[in-house]
């Protein structure tokens, strides 16, 4: 009953009739989420969740390559994340709550994949494969899978290694597909700043990539 009340009180709202159809109310905005969060409306925010958990379990599996077993903690401080920035007004508008949530779930990977790597350090054998297929876990041929897990592993650990400014707009731009525009609005730095994070990030993994290959060959040499 107080769930129809809240509805009621919302004019840009409407109870959704039995069977939907052309009838059914649409989606709240991007807009109206943003403005039910900021002003306590549960109704209304409720759709946060429902409109961004698929980008953000995407964004976390293709972080770590697999659902871990701490993926739904992961996806909880992710959300945790996206309505504190929306509530203190920091989420940036210029870009879509999708893109938002999978640059904070990237975030929240990178972080979580830096406190493991710290943890634990793992040396393992990397070929030279471009830096998406690496990451997203895409191997050249079922042959070649076992290799190609190692890899992938390789490059994550390397991230984990790197400065964190150049590891998220590596992995924003080659793996999540942004471009330099949009990252520049999710970072908060110039076009050109992104643009030198990521030609930099670049540079410092495939330079590490090279160390552990010439190491390799050393050991087979």
């Amino acid at each position: 009953m107080q769930a129809r009340r809240a509805v009621r009180s919302q004019p840009w709202l409407r109870v959704v009739p039995p069977g939907g159809g052309r009838e059914a109310a649409a989606a709240p905005t991007d807009e109206a989420i943003i403005e039910a969060v900021r002003s306590g409306d549960r109704v209304v925010a409720s759709a946060l969740y429902d409109r961004l958990i698929g980008v953000v379990d995407r964004t976390l599996c293709r972080v770590f390559g697999r659902r871990e077993p701490d993926h739904d903690d992961m996806v909880q401080a992710t959300f945790e994340q996206i309505v504190s920035t929306l509530v203190r007004r920091k989420y940036a508008g210029a870009c879509g709550l999708n893109t938002w949530a999978s640059t904070l779930a990237t975030h929240v990977g990178l972080n979580a994949l830096r406190s493991r790597r710290r943890a634990r350090r793992v040396m393992e054998p990397v070929g030279e494969e471009p830096v998406d297929s690496y990451v997203a876990g895409n191997g050249p041929d079922p042959e070649q899978h076992a290799g190609s897990r190692a890899a992938v592993e390789k490059v994550r650990a390397h991230l984990a290694d790197m400065d964190p400014v150049k590891a998220e707009a590596l992995f924003l731009h080659d793996v999540l597909g942004h471009d330099l525009a949009e990252i520049s609005v999710l970072t908060g730095v110039t076009v050109a700043a992104a643009q030198s994070r990521l030609v930099r990030g670049r540079k410092e993994l495939h330079e590490r990539l090279a160390r552990d290959t010439a190491k390799e060959g050393e050991r087979h040499g």
